[in-house]
């Protein structure tokens, strides 16, 4: 072979490579850089304003979507996970869309119509069926299915006839490749929960359990006060949940921003100052520890031994570059002294991001306090 043709075929197949390296993905960007945080059924008027609070992601679309919306997110620099409508399905060449999703909580007890109350939930064996339909519509993105509350919380009512049926759950997963809850205690009104911020990582812990290694679990978030009119979450309390839901191992958040009583508020997250300050730091931190959040665990990373043992702290560990991470959270409402010890027990200096501090850690050990709920994020480099 001639070595101008040589040179034109190898031209011809490196340009070939950087067009499909450069082809939008279809699904949801599988990059070390990318953690995905959402808002639930959000007007795309205000995709720039979620961006600039660190959303880069949708989930449903009220009426949608139509070719404005999609064009108001690909304008924002947001993609979509939307219902799997006929009509959504002419934008199934729209790189916007990167995902699919199932109609929301079907796990709970189902309206009848012309308001005749409630029926049972829709079936796992249902849920698996719309799942393969759905794939077969359209291998190539995944498919979410967002359950209620049940997931955390065996006693909630809301599920009917299935009531205190955990058992169901694992089922449920199977139909789907991104399974996510939600549970909103910091405005609940029902005792047993209200306040009880631990629902969160415990509805997480016990769904990843339930849909197994291969499929991501992701964590609603409240931001406003939903209908209690005397209680909302607090901009402490969001983080808290935020990360009390990563160290649990989330990998993906939505934040339901709505606000329905004593007015409604769609964007209920923007529309409070002080929320959306709180979920801007947050998020920025978040993209920033992306990498970090994507990392594999560090089993057995550190010992967290608290001065009263009423009160459990949450923690993972995470190693990149030339540091240690440990991510820690109080699940209770309240307070101890904590102390941790890497097993390496070299001399140490962490850093307490986020709180302009920073510890001593001789022979990989520091002491710390936590308040109700509290979380510290250390990030821990060898002394020298």
């Amino acid at each position: 072979m001639r070595t101008g043709a040589i040179v034109l075929m190898l031209t011809a197949w490196t340009l070939g490579a950087a067009a499909q390296e450069a082809r939008p993905s279809k699904g949801i960007p599988d990059r070390p850089d990318f953690f995905p945080i959402a808002v639930w059924l959000q007007d795309t008027a205000n995709a720039t304003r979620y961006r600039d609070v660190g959303v880069n992601l949708y989930v449903g679309l009220w009426k949608g979507p139509t070719a404005a919306q999609l064009d108001a997110l690909d304008a924002a620099g947001i993609r979509l996970i939307a219902g799997q409508s006929p009509a959504a399905l002419a934008f199934r060449d729209r790189p916007t869309i990167v995902g699919w999703m199932h109609d929301d909580e079907p796990d709970n007890a189902q309206a009848l119509e012309n308001g005749k109350g409630y029926g049972p939930p829709v079936t796992p064996d249902a849920i698996v069926a719309r799942y393969r339909e759905m794939k077969r519509n359209d291998p190539d993105r995944p498919v979410m299915l967002n359950l209620g509350q049940g997931v955390a919380w065996d006693g909630w009512y809301g599920r009917g006839t299935r009531t205190n049926h955990p058992e169901d759950y694992p089922e449920y997963v199977e139909g789907c490749d991104v399974a996510s809850f939600d549970i909103y205690p910091a405005c609940h009104r029902d005792a047993p929960v209200a306040g009880k911020l631990w629902y969160v990582p415990l509805g997480v812990e016990r769904l990843r359990k339930w849909a197994g290694a291969k499929k991501p679990v992701w964590c609603c978030i409240e931001t406003t006060r939903i209908d209690n009119e005397a209680r909302k979450a607090t901009p402490a309390e969001i983080r808290s949940e935020v990360w009390m839901a990563l160290i649990r191992g989330a990998k993906g958040l939505v934040y339901f921003a709505h606000q329905f009583k004593p007015t409604f508020i769609e964007a209920g997250l923007l529309a409070d100052e002080a929320v959306a300050r709180e979920v801007a730091a947050t998020n920025r931190r978040i993209h920033e520890l992306a990498p970090v959040l994507n990392s594999p665990d560090v089993p057995d990373g550190v010992q967290v031994v608290a001065s009263d043992p009423k009160v459990p702290i949450a923690s993972v560990v995470k190693r990149h570059g030339d540091a240690v991470y440990v991510f820690a959270a109080s699940l209770s409402d309240g307070g101890t002294d904590v102390r941790f010890r890497l097993p390496d027990r070299a001399d140490a200096q962490v850093e307490v991001l986020d709180e302009s501090r920073s510890l001593e850690a001789p022979a990989g050990a520091w002491p710390d306090r936590f308040t109700g709920y509290q979380v510290h994020l250390y990030r821990i480099r060898p002394r020298g």
